[in-house]
């Protein structure tokens, strides 16, 4: 493991979680003619990978170990007339919050660009360091 290596599973794991919000968006009108078959909002759960030669080198990076389902119970309105309305005329709408996705989306949307900009710097200096030597 180098640290391109551990950019790119930081990055991917970003995007990963990116995916994630953009799913919630996608189904954050969903409804459903039960409270159990409401969607779901998800969240990916990190977990920190060591280097196998973690004493020597320090390097660690993150992998997405599962990704969850939110425990939220679904929104009930009474929608009589929605074809999907359950027999007292109750639909239930996906509990997603959106202040809470675009939180999610720029915070992730950063840490992408943090790692891609380590990347970026990494080899502009390996670059300026293979030059000195000519």
């Amino acid at each position: 493991m180098n640290v391109f290596d551990v950019s790119a599973r930081a990055m991917s794991a970003q995007m990963l979680r990116l995916n994630t919000v953009a799913s919630n968006m996608a189904n954050m009108n969903s409804v459903s003619s039960t409270r159990e078959g409401a969607y779901k909002p998800m969240r990916p759960v990190f977990e920190t990978q060591f280097a196998d030669q973690m004493q020597q080198t320090g390097l660690s990076t993150v992998d997405v170990r599962e990704i969850v389902q939110l425990d939220r119970a679904p929104t009930q309105s009474f929608q009589p007339d929605h074809p999907l309305a359950d027999g007292e005329g109750y639909v239930y709408q996906a509990a997603v919050n959106p202040d809470e996705e675009m939180v999610e989306m720029m915070e992730a949307s950063r840490q992408y660009q943090n790692t891609l900009e380590v990347v970026s710097t990494l080899r502009n200096l390996m670059s300026k360091t293979t030059r000195m030597g000519q």
